[in-house]
């Protein structure tokens, strides 16, 4: 993948994968970036590969392809509409588009797909909708670099990292910062009792996340660094797996691993990530798409508006309405969501601010090859002007 090739350049992916022998032919491939790293082997079992990212609201809260559509022109009109659709794009064509949102099994976004509100709200714009599913931030930010993605979610890190690596997104719009979305989780009877006690230890994460930047400033809290750790860098359906069976010591994970592993007695929650952040998560869209779509977008920050809304007014209904996809029960999606948090807000000086110290931090680690200027990923103010609702203006 385009993404994950020029990490390996800029030296974020580190040595070359090890591959282990897994049941099902699944392979674990685990990379070295500046950490020791150790080779791992976990069972597959298949209940637990259809398990990713979900909440964009918890912690992070995870288009134009053109499709044919006939019309009843006559044949001179359909070339010069053929003509015209190759040399400019604009939202109001005869020829339905697609909007490509990253898919989220709880909240908000999942509270759009399930209800069809985007799909209603833009076929009045020509564009049908998408939803596409990623292991987690950084993979989605790899499709947004490749053109197959128009809308993502994640943490702070996953934007930092593609900036680096070229990627032409532009942040949108952020979230309140919550740092109860992210947690510390070690086996039911581990002896580790505080991050002192990570030294020498395998901790799996996912690389470029908010998992690895919460744990990245935990480490630092404690006079530690990454290097003082085993590295593990698996993605969550893989990372779920080797905790199962015990082949890690610390997941630094989001919902609903979090609330799933404790509820199946697997394990406990030795720290969330307050006190580790201070920003929220990012709505990104590729540069060119923010140009050319603004219209689009507005009508995404619209309906996810009412979709935050509905759902803090109905959290019965909306844990009813998330059962089915993600595998859990009503009463414990209640309680997942008591730890959420709502509300977009503007790209505004200070957000951009606090972003790019996290982008220095990440440079000072010798994790990316020259300083990333967070402001190439901003718009002018018309440009925002253009497509955030006023409800997201005002909460500054």
């Amino acid at each position: 993948m385009a993404l994950f090739k020029s990490l390996q350049r800029l030296n974020l992916s580190g040595n070359k994968p090890l591959q282990s022998q897994i049941k099902n032919a699944k392979t674990i491939s685990e990379h070295s970036l500046n950490t020791k790293t150790i080779r791992v082997e976990y069972k597959i079992a298949p209940k637990h590969i259809s398990l990713l990212i979900a909440a964009c609201t918890l912690t992070i809260p995870m288009s134009i392809v053109g499709c044919s559509q006939e019309t009843k022109n006559t044949q001179n009109e359909l070339s010069r509409t053929s003509t015209q659709s190759q040399t400019k794009t604009v939202s109001n064509t005869q020829q339905k588009q697609e909007l490509r949102v990253v898919y989220s099994k709880l909240g908000s976004l999942a509270v759009m797909r399930k209800q069809g509100t985007l799909e209603k709200s833009l076929a009045a714009k020509n564009f049908t909708v998408k939803w596409q599913e990623f292991a987690a931030g950084p993979q989605a930010l790899e499709a947004l670099n490749a053109g197959s993605l128009d809308i993502a979610a994640t943490a702070e890190s996953p934007p930092i990292f593609a900036q680096a690596a070229g990627t032409p997104l532009v942040y949108i719009a952020t979230t309140k910062f919550n740092g109860r979305g992210v947690s510390f989780l070690v086996p039911k009877n581990s002896p580790i009792k505080s991050v002192a006690d990570f030294k020498g230890k395998k901790i799996s994460f996912q690389k470029a996340s908010i998992a690895h930047y919460v744990l990245l400033k935990a480490l630092q809290k404690e006079g530690l660094k990454l290097s003082d750790v085993k590295s593990l860098f698996l993605p969550p359906p893989d990372a779920n797996v080797a905790f199962s069976q015990g082949g890690i010591d610390v997941w630094v994970i989001w919902e609903p691993y979090i609330t799933r592993n404790v509820q199946a007695n697997l394990g406990r929650v030795l720290m969330d990530g307050q006190g580790l952040q201070d920003i929220g998560s990012f709505y990104t869209t590729s540069r060119k798409f923010a140009k050319e779509h603004p219209e689009i977008i507005k009508v995404f920050l619209e309906e996810f508006i009412k979709a935050e809304d509905w759902s803090q007014k109905n959290i019965d209904k909306l844990a009813e309405l998330e059962s089915g996809d993600v595998g859990i029960d009503v009463p414990t999606l209640k309680t997942i969501h008591n730890k959420a948090v709502y509300g977009l807000l503007p790209i505004t000086d200070e957000v951009v601010n606090k972003q790019q110290k996290i982008a220095d931090l990440w440079y000072a680690q010798g994790l990316l090859p020259k300083k990333v200027n967070v402001k190439d990923g901003v718009l002018t103010p018309e440009e925002y002007a253009a497509f955030t609702p006023d409800s997201i203006k005002s909460n500054k």
